[in-house]
């Protein structure tokens, strides 16, 4: 008896991406599914949650038998918790580095350039000139050399600073001599603006800490586009408190920050909502890599960017009946 080929079955949380991938490969089937409610199958070969939600919606794949979690975020630190055991979890490199990247640049000249004070004063109706700091012509360190410190890099070039990139281990990739953390103490003096872009997890918490800050010039700005568990919340508070050290900062820890947090008062402190990936650009970005995700599995080919269980969950091809 012959055996027919059973259609790819994909979830994906907004009829919006769902619109997006049209036109879609033969035998592929797209099921709108915002994961806040049972699943509308028992059985899915890609999985694609809603945005920033990992915490949240993960229950209900219990019992479900699924191929392949395609992440909106490039972020995954405490997913492996999360995970139903033998599936494949792929992050999503490849969307949100050029948004982010342009948020930290755009963090950074906010705060150089001292635009939170300038709204301020619109809102009261007051003409205030002031005399800022430049981005041109600074010591810039940029901690975490992966997809993310490589898109900051490149758009911090033609600002004209001096860029000192930074990773877990000192190397030279495509010509540029990236440090190692190992040498972090003699590269801290000298660093006027610190663009953090790591990875959270053990490895990378508390990294900033008051050892860390106290190293830094007076005055020196430090821009967190990676994960609030990067920076010791105490010790960072300590040292604006004293006006020592200024902030920008895209994520924190705890997060949300609650509403009476000392950050968000304090001077030298400029704190947006976690949104270095929230663009425009993300749209089509992640279209697109669900799309390639699709074309690989039908190709029988491993999915990209998978990060969590590659040698486990289902066989890579769509199953038969």
């Amino acid at each position: 008896m012959s055996s027919r080929i059973r259609n790819l079955v994909i979830s994906v949380p907004t009829q919006e991406l769902a619109d997006s991938l049209a036109p879609l490969p033969e035998g592929v089937e797209v099921i709108v599914w915002a994961m806040d409610a049972a699943a509308p199958r028992d059985r899915f070969d890609m999985v694609v949650p809603p945005y920033m939600s990992m915490g949240r919606v993960f229950e209900h794949l219990d019992g479900i038998e699924v191929g392949l979690i395609q992440s909106q975020s490039i972020g995954y630190d405490g997913v492996t918790g999360l995970m139903p055991p033998g599936v494949r979890f792929a992050n999503a490199s490849s969307v949100h580095e050029t948004s982010t990247a342009e948020l930290a640049v755009g963090l950074a000249i906010a705060a150089q350039r001292l635009l939170p004070q300038f709204v301020l004063a619109q809102a009261e109706g007051r003409w205030a000139p002031a005399f800022a700091e430049s981005l041109a012509d600074r010591r810039v360190l940029v901690i975490g050399y992966g997809g993310v410190g490589k898109a900051v890099r490149a758009r911090l070039e033609p600002f004209e600073v001096e860029i000192t990139a930074v990773a877990s281990s000192a190397r030279v990739e495509d010509g540029v001599h990236v440090h190692g953390v190992d040498e972090l103490p003699e590269l801290l003096p000298h660093a006027e603006i610190v663009i953090l872009t790591l990875p959270g997890g053990e490895a990378t918490r508390h990294i900033v800490d008051d050892a860390f800050l106290s190293a830094l010039p007076d005055g020196a700005l430090v821009v967190n586009v990676g994960r609030g568990s990067l920076v010791d919340t105490h010790a960072l508070v300590a040292h604006l408190q004293r006006g020592r050290i200024r902030a920008a900062l895209d994520v924190t820890e705890p997060e949300p920050l609650p509403e009476d947090h000392p950050l968000w008062s304090l001077p030298g402190a400029l704190i947006v909502p976690h949104v270095g990936g929230a663009s425009s650009a993300m749209k089509s970005r992640i279209a697109r890599l669900v799309r390639t995700q699709m074309e690989r599995l039908i190709a029988s080919e491993a999915p990209l960017n998978v990060v969590i269980g590659e040698s486990s969950g289902m066989d890579r091809r769509p199953a038969h009946e």
